[in-house]
């Protein structure tokens, strides 16, 4: 028993809380083996990991790799700070109490490794040092992307065409190809709008995929309808196209003209920024024609690629 040290009881219980470190830990930190990297993607005076020193780093609770502030028992075992807290500051390993003791050796040998990216097998071939390897995965171009349908909290995660599948097959979207669409909204009880989501419709053109959102729900006390498109990809590629949208009848017509939003960017921020086509209630109803007791938009559009 380590002097001074007492005994207590494991006590695991889930809770978070934010390391002080600048980026948040990924609870889904990966454990793979880690290989030596090629000749010139490393920095000129960092070690390669090896499972030896991987395992040191490995947190015995979660798993996960651990970062600053790394906290250790009296008796040297070591574990992550989000864990800390869920075992109550009692050791997992010895049941001791942890107090607040850093272990710097571990920290400063952390700092001379570097790693190659947990999304190596997805494409990234980068080798980083071990304090910028989360920072980076954050915002990697290769990390898979999250499924853009909003009829439903859908976990499924993947590249593009594992997507484009999964909303086929799964979510029976509707795929076109082209470039200009057409569609007609009708909707027999125009006043159920909270939070509906209506239609996705899925397009390919110029050899990239576009959603095309329609959606009703309440902005503030006033009922809308929003028609918005997200692109399949990064922001950078989404810059490269715009898109225009149209509603209209007896005379009158809307026109939004904008850029497509990634999907890194989620379905609730993006119509949440109205950043699309937003119609009026009353003014949809007028552009329906009749009794308004009825919706009925046709909804036009175009995609076209930037020079």
């Amino acid at each position: 028993m380590a002097p001074g040290a007492s005994t207590c009881k494991e006590v695991l219980e889930s809770h978070h809380t934010v390391s002080d470190y600048d980026v948040a830990m990924s609870e889904s930190e990966s454990t793979s083996t880690l290989n030596k990297s090629s000749p010139g993607l490393g920095g000129k005076h960092g070690i390669y990991s090896t499972n030896g020193v991987h395992e040191l780093l490995e947190c015995p609770v979660c798993t996960s790799l651990m970062y600053p502030p790394i906290h250790q028992c009296p008796n040297g075992h070591t574990l992550c700070s989000n864990c800390k807290i869920r075992v109550h500051n009692c050791c997992p390993t010895c049941r001791y109490d942890l107090g607040n003791i850093r272990c710097l050796a571990l920290e400063k040998v952390a700092e001379s490794l570097e790693l190659p990216c947990r999304y190596q097998s997805l494409g990234c071939h980068d080798i980083f040092p071990y304090y910028s390897k989360l920072k980076h995965e954050q915002h990697c171009r290769f990390r898979p992307y999250n499924c853009p349908y909003a009829g439903s909290e859908c976990s499924v995660t993947g590249d593009i065409p594992t997507l484009v599948a999964h909303l086929k097959d799964d979510h029976r979207v509707d795929m076109h190809d082209g470039c200009t669409f057409n569609h007609r909204y009708v909707k027999s009880n125009p006043h159920e709008v909270e939070n509906a989501t209506w239609m996705l419709t899925v397009f390919n053109c110029f050899g990239r995929q576009f959603c095309l959102h329609f959606e009703a729900f309440q902005l503030g006390t006033s009922p809308v309808y929003m028609a918005f498109l997200r692109f399949m990809g990064d922001d950078n590629d989404a810059k490269k196209f715009s898109y225009s949208l149209e509603v209209g009848a007896n005379g009158r017509k809307l026109i939004w003209q904008g850029i497509p939003r990634s999907i890194r960017d989620s379905h609730r921020k993006v119509r949440d920024s109205q950043d699309g086509l937003i119609i009026q209630r009353n003014l949809a109803l007028y552009f329906s024609g009749g009794d308004r007791q009825e919706l009925k938009l046709r909804v036009t559009g175009r995609i076209w690629k930037e020079e």
